[in-house]
């Protein structure tokens, strides 16, 4: 195997050097620039990254997990509406035609009582706090807006499934529902709100929710 320096670019050859790279000392220098032992890299060669990506495509395929149509449905309106929120609107429409496809083969579900829902929604509460902490520890700005966003959304969410557990229809007598097309938020008022309290868009940017129950 050869070995390059990090900084000059000399090569030590394990099959010239009379002493393989791994048993020299650990004080051992670059003979031309005096670089330590420890600023030397295997060399790379179109053989070692094929037999890296071997490696990383194996953890990956461990570590996928596979997703239920709604879930993509769902993945793929959130894509559509970040790409929105940054004025890509080509990418947006092509997300949107793939949550409109997904969403439409979505079966419908057999336990969609509102009791389960809530029990749903405090389990997302608990773990958005673990989520942030992987966004800041990689420091993910991004990752961590969502997770501002999303914990609040679904507190709001969990907020108004408690109160029509405890309420019921009433709740939803002569009024409408509506939601934020960026970010998800929830308002239940005969008019959206002049501006949605988590990402603060207009209330134009909100969608009247059409065909419920009365």
């Amino acid at each position: 195997m050869r070995y390059v320096c990090q900084i000059c670019g000399y090569v030590y050859d394990d099959t010239v050097e009379k002493v393989p790279f791994s048993e020299l000392p650990d004080d051992w220098k670059c003979p031309m620039c005096g670089a330590s032992k420890s600023d030397f890299k295997p060399e790379i060669t179109p053989e070692s990254v094929t037999e890296k990506t071997k490696a990383e495509e194996a953890v990956i395929e461990e570590d996928l997990e596979k997703l239920s149509v709604g879930q993509l449905a769902a993945i793929c309106s959130n894509l559509s509406r970040g790409c929105e929120k940054q004025y890509k609107n080509d990418e947006a429409k092509q997300f949107k035609k793939l949550a409109d496809y997904f969403s439409s083969v979505t079966p419908s579900v057999s336990d969609a009582a509102v009791e389960n829902i809530s029990s749903l929604l405090q389990t997302d509460i608990k773990n958005y706090p673990i989520v942030r902490a992987e966004a800041d520890a990689d420091a993910d700005r991004g990752a961590a807006r969502v997770c501002v966003w999303g914990e609040k959304v679904t507190r709001m969410l969990a907020s108004l499934v408690d109160r029509y557990l405890k309420e019921g229809e009433q709740m939803l007598a002569d009024t409408d529902i509506w939601v934020c097309t960026i970010c998800g938020f929830v308002y239940i008022g005969k008019n959206p709100p002049e501006m949605c309290p988590v990402c603060k868009v207009p209330s134009w940017k909100f969608k009247k929710i059409e065909g419920r129950a009365k």
